[in-house]
């Protein structure tokens, strides 16, 4: 689909290409990967025609291949949002406007091409992609200016799902979508009809949706076959075999110098010396392979633990102007607590960290927080909050006051960035080194709970382990919203669900969300007629069999749902019973020593789950045997 050859390209004093190629298989979807300003995003515009290029045979595609790319949020016009989707649909969009004025021997072809591109099910279509993305059926008819600048950026990712280009370019596509809407990505772009190319740091969606990695590096674009994953394993094994290699052709080129070295004077042996002299001429060097370094994030703990709660919420409400915005809050954190905070955009999730911050007050009920917790929050709005004119060693100085330059200098090193970077401008700073300098700085009072909102939009993969890894040795509590799926499961051990006005604990794990997010969506996208047709059956929150027998067909209509709530909770009941096994394999292993405190700490809040996992389970297995003797079943 898309061929790259020799490609050559040199831009602002620095050279981004170097006789680079690589063939896009068609209907591949292909992740780009590379470190941060290494030339992803200078590739997209290179394919565009952004940019002209620089040399070399350069960038071919199929003649007429249509390439749909999301570079700037949809403009603010009167348009509706449904129309302005179905506008993307170019060739849909002619042949309908065409239909108004066509003379009567053209109607036969518009309308058999209508019928071709399936026109009539475009409203549906697109319907469905603006309720995965996270718009509600009501906003189908607001106009566009009626949005923000985030809403508008989903439309445009939108609006190029829909019009379905041979090539579609995303770069960074879940940077401004919240988990629930990555989440929808990333199936979608599993089933996308023809080839696509997306620039991504999230690791699940490179494993989930791309079946080829293109890594950009050193100037060059490697394409390995397979997710990140399968990307690693297999740039790891390359890097070992180059290493073991140029161990190999150093010793060979020392033989061979050695003995030219040696005889080259001897007439006797001049010819063996010459011949030895042209085998290293021709020896091509392997360069060593240098491992970029990637700088760790600084999250100091506690130094003492506060007695527990850290927070408390007894029936608390909260919200701004007098208007409630989560209602009911009954919910209690402690210092070990990893809270991953799910919801959609506009559940409530901000309004809540704001709440357990202390930068919002709670309107009625109770909240228990202790006077001694130092809480550092980071939330995505602070990295465009900066002072454009600002620099790190600044920043510095305004933090530590009473310490030296070199203390300060020697601060920022350990946060990644360099003396060079010091007294560099915000402006001129990457996004992922101001949301570097923003997370240290935020926990460099060694807090007793750190509020992490969106972290990771600005970092690379390596960068984002390095938070993972960091937040894994923090030893306060944590309260995560993130759309990066791999950081959740990896940080957070309980989870807890921004919905309906509220907050309240999710009984399952990240795939049990998955499930629910696409789940919903799909019931959401469904058109009226669909669901009108369909019959509407009322839920309870705990389904139980009635005082009195039913009607034979309604006591089987019962029998289905029950029986998944049986199959749910036991599955949820087998994850807890294998949790608590690793728990105790690990406490009877010696080498687990060190961390014997945790682990027990762990066990306990396993076993609590567990009992929690079976008594659910013993209820859904009683309520499923009776609604089935109520059947006849």
């Amino acid at each position: 689909m898309l061929q790259i050859k020799d490609l050559n390209y040199t831009a602002w004093g620095r050279r981004f290409f170097d006789d680079a190629t690589v063939s896009l298989p068609t209907g591949s979807k292909v992740g780009l990967v590379g470190r941060n300003g290494v030339g992803k995003s200078t590739l997209f515009k290179l394919i565009l025609d952004e940019l002209e290029n620089g040399g070399g045979s350069g960038i071919t595609m199929p003649r007429n291949a249509r390439v749909g790319s999301v570079s700037q949020e949809h403009p603010a016009t009167p348009v509706t949002l449904i129309d302005t989707i179905l506008e993307a649909d170019v060739d849909r969009h002619s042949l309908l406007q065409e239909l108004e004025t066509a003379p009567p021997e053209r109607l036969g072809e518009i309308y058999g091409r209508l019928i071709e591109i399936d026109a009539d099910r475009a409203p549906s279509r697109a319907a469905e992609i603006l309720s995965g993305l996270g718009f509600s059926t009501a906003d189908l008819t607001r106009t566009m200016a009626e949005f923000s600048g985030g809403w508008r950026m989903r439309v445009a990712l939108a609006a190029a799902l829909f019009a379905e280009p041979d090539l579609l370019l995303l770069d960074e596509p879940t940077n401004y979508l919240d988990l629930e809407g990555a989440l929808w990505l990333e199936a979608r772009l599993k089933k996308y009809p023809h080839t696509a190319l997306i620039i991504s740091h999230d690791r699940e969606l490179l494993n989930n949706s791309v079946d080829h990695i293109l890594h950009l590096t050193d100037r060059k674009l490697e394409i390995y076959t397979g997710g990140y994953d399968d990307f690693e394993r297999m740039r790891a094994e390359k890097l070992r075999l180059l290493s073991a290699n140029r161990v190999k052709q150093e010793a060979e080129r020392a033989h061979l110098q050695a003995f030219v070295d040696r005889f080259r004077a001897k007439a006797s042996k001049a010819a063996q010396a010459q011949s030895r002299m042209k085998r290293l001429a021709k020896l091509q060097p392997i360069g060593a392979t240098i491992e970029e370094r990637v700088a760790p994030f600084t999250l100091p703990s506690p130094p003492r633990p506060l007695a527990p709660p850290l927070v408390r919420l007894d029936n608390a409400y909260v919200g701004y102007d007098g208007k409630a915005i989560l209602r009911n809050l009954n919910l209690r954190m402690d210092i070990d607590d990893r809270i991953g905070l799910l919801g959609v955009n506009g559940a409530g999730k901000s309004t809540f960290a704001k709440l357990i911050a202390g930068a919002l007050e709670i309107q009625q009920g109770h909240i228990h927080r202790d006077k001694r917790m130092q809480v550092g929050w980071f939330h995505q709005h602070q990295i465009e909050a900066m002072d454009p004119d600002d620099t790190p060693l600044e920043i510095m100085r305004r933090a530590m006051p009473d310490s030296s330059e070199a203390a300060r200098r020697s601060k920022l090193a350990q946060f990644g960035l360099g003396y060079d970077k010091s007294e560099t401008t915000v402006a001129n700073l990457s996004g992922g080194e101001r949301a570097r300098l923003l997370l240290n700085m935020v926990a460099m009072k060694a807090p007793h709970m750190l509020i992490l909102d969106e972290p990771t939009n600005h970092l690379d993969i390596d960068s984002r382990r390095a938070l993972l890894d960091a937040l894994n040795d923090y030893e306060g509590a944590v309260i995560l919203i993130t759309h990066d799926r791999s950081l959740m499961e990896m940080v957070a051990d309980r989870l807890w669900l921004a919905a309906d006005g509220s907050v309240k604990p999710f009984d399952g794990d990240m795939d049990d969300y998955a499930k629910f997010v696409l789940d919903r969506a799909r019931v959401a996208a469904r058109a009226p007629t669909q669901v009108r047709d369909e019959p509407v059956k009322a839920k309870s929150a705990t389904p139980t069999a009635p005082a009195a027998p039913p009607a034979n067909r309604d006591a089987q209509g019962l029998v289905a749902p029950l029986k998944r709530k049986m199959e749910s909770a036991e599955a949820t009941l087998a994850r807890c019973t294998k949790s608590l096994e690793t728990l105790d394999t690990q406490l009877s292993d010696p080498s687990f020593s060190a961390k014997h405190a945790d682990l027990t700490r762990q066990r306990i809040k396993a076993q609590e789950m567990l009992d929690v996992a079976e008594a659910r389970w013993m209820e859904a297995a009683e309520n499923y045997e009776k609604a089935k003797v109520a059947a006849g079943l």
